[in-house]
């Protein structure tokens, strides 16, 4: 239970704890508030058990810390998108996506074992998860229900990858702290060999048997180290005969050459796939709080992620000057011109043309007067009424000595971007996860522009590192890509062109097109798209670019704001930031 004053606590000057979403030896997951971008995050308090020596503490939060890099890169709808790392009195705390969600554990625990579709899903959702981390180089480690999000919506995600391992979870590092968990670590790990990914297909695999089930594959008397035993030199268990049996045994294989592929195992799954997500999960299965977990039926000592709950905006700091006018009692004030409101307006709401035209005159006709008289009454009334209003235009320009021709639509002005903070010197890596060099650089970005990294995996365009610098109100953005190997083979014109189809053909519209110093490999690009947000019209975003070749990487450094500030955009963004950029060596 946390007390009033830890929930006022705010990490690193930004992240307001709010409450505990859940809590294991390493470490406490907290419902958070970030004040700096005004979003919700669930924030990772990473503890030390007592008795932890100071080598192995400080082993734990440089892991922590490395780990965290490495996954930082990683954007997939079936990953926890981790945000930040944050430092509190030299102690790590880890900033990522707040899910509305339960675990698989909890819902096991809760309610019982999974239908097969359901499974399907979960399986799938988690194979396609750790492609996403293998292809990067990454190795999850700890495939386990606990690690694994569902929400009522359908989306289910991956989540800890590797990051506050409990000491009292199986296999053994250098210093003799454990990594895992025993019920779902693979043979050859929890017998202190390499961990490859091929010990993520052995989690899958028990965590599917487990999801089937309703309970782990291995769990000795809830003892880790006889678990562990049991998982090295026991038989593999087998599970109930169904359509999933075949996959879970290609998983469980002891031996890790003999593991399924992730993609043989989504092929496999694919027929049973016939359910949207969206309508697999029952409500009821996330009705009300999870109930305390039972110190019997525990697996591994998990580190729960239960139901969040409501997250209280940040209050305002003491020394910020009140609003004027107005209340802010739901929340952070809005942004500066914030787009488009998410809302129509009311149908029910008088139009201003129509409370304003005069009413219709009700014109009775003459007694004694046919139709084919009235018609032609009217018919003349109409002609007379434009003649008088065309003479009266034609004979107002006249004095005036103006055009007869219309005027010309009134020009929307370009509006001016927030003012700039100061402009410093960030040093950022584009390196490529699988170790091609030559990645880091240098730019001026103003000083309150927040930070993100993505390795892009390709399509139209190919893989890519992707770090954008974002302003505070997310409306302008520095984006620095690098394509590491993309020449000789490839042509800057394809980059072009794969930009360009990554878009709607009425999406995308190329303003310019300018070698750069009459080099055919070094352009400058500027570039209208326009995004249709739900509930907010169409959205238009202008993008100026300057691609160029630095030996065999493609390089491209672009400026996107919103149309209107197009003009203040470019002579205040892109051209102050284009001169600061230095790809090094």
């Amino acid at each position: 239970m946390s007390t009033p004053a830890e929930e006022s606590r705010v990490v690193a000057g930004r992240y307001r704890l709010r409450s505990v979403l859940g809590s294991g030896s390493m470490g406490t997951v907290w419902a958070a508030y970030d004040e700096f971008l005004h979003r919700p995050v669930a924030v990772k308090e990473v503890r030390l058990p007592p008795g932890v020596q100071v080598a192995q503490a400080d082993e734990l939060r440089e892991r922590t810390l490395r780990e965290a890099r490495a996954i930082a890169v990683l954007s997939h709808p079936n990953v926890i998108i981790l945000h930040d790392v944050a430092r509190e009195n030299g102690e790590p705390f880890v900033v990522m996506e707040l899910l509305p969600s339960h675990s698989l554990a909890t819902l096991m625990r809760d309610h019982g074992a999974f239908t097969t579709e359901q499974a399907a899903a979960i399986a799938d959702a988690v194979a396609a998860a750790l492609e996403a981390a293998h292809a990067a180089g990454i190795t999850h480690r700890d495939v386990k229900p606990g690690n694994v999000l569902v929400a009522e919506d359908g989306r289910i995600k991956l989540t800890d990858f590797g990051i506050a391992r409990n000491v009292s979870e199986a296999t053994m590092t250098s210093t003799g702290m454990m990594l895992g968990s025993p019920a779902y670590i693979a043979p050859e790990v929890a017998s202190g060999g390499e961990v490859s990914h091929a010990a993520d297909l052995w989690g899958l695999g028990a965590t599917l048997f487990a999801v089937l089930e309703g309970r782990p594959p291995y769990d000795v008397n809830g003892d880790p180290l006889q678990t562990v035993t049991e998982v090295v030199h026991g038989k593999v268990p087998k599970p109930s005969p169904g359509p999933l049996e075949p996959i879970i045994r290609g998983l469980m294989a002891k031996e890790p050459k003999k593991r399924l592929s992730l993609a043989e195992v989504r092929r496999r799954l694919h027929p049973l796939l016939t359910t949207p997500r969206d309508a697999l999960f029952a409500a009821s299965l996330f009705e009300g709080p999870p109930t305390p977990r039972d110190p019997d039926h525990l697996d591994g000592g998990d580190t729960q992620v239960i139901a969040p709950q409501p997250i209280a905006p940040a209050e305002p700091a003491k020394t910020e000057a009140a609003p004027e006018s107005g209340s802010d009692e739901d929340g952070p004030s809005l942004a500066p011109d914030p787009g488009p409101l998410p809302f129509a307006v009311s149908e029910q709401a008088p139009s201003p043309v129509a409370a304003s035209a005069p009413a219709t005159a009700v014109v009775e006709k003459p007694a004694g007067r046919g139709a084919l008289a009235g018609t032609a009454l009217t018919i003349a009334v109409v002609l007379l009424f434009l003649a008088a209003a065309a003479g009266g235009f034609v004979l107002t320009r006249v004095m005036a000595a103006q055009s007869l021709a219309p005027p010309d639509p009134p020009v929307k002005p370009s509006l001016s971007a927030p003012p700039l903070a100061d402009l410093a010197t960030r040093n950022g890596d584009a390196t490529n996860l699988k170790g091609t060099t030559g990645g880091l650089f240098s730019v001026d970005v103003p000083r309150d522009w927040s930070t993100f990294v993505t390795q892009r995996p390709g399509k139209p365009l190919p893989p890519s590192t992707l770090v954008q610098y974002v302003s505070v109100d997310g409306r302008q953005t520095l984006s620095v890509e690098r394509f590491a190997d993309f020449f000789p083979a490839g042509k800057i014109d394809a980059y072009v062109a794969g930009l360009q189809a990554g878009w709607a053909p009425d999406a995308f519209r190329l303003n310019e097109y300018t070698p750069n110093q009459g080099q055919s490999e070094d352009l400058l690009l500027a570039y209208r798209t326009r995004e249709d947000a739900p509930g907010a019209g169409s959205m238009g975003r202008t993008t100026f670019a300057h691609v160029f070749r630095r030996g065999s990487s493609l390089w491209s450094v672009r400026i996107t704001v919103p149309t209107e500030q197009e003009d203040s955009g470019r002579r205040e963004l892109f051209d102050r930031i284009k001169p600061t950029f230095d790809p090094g060596d």
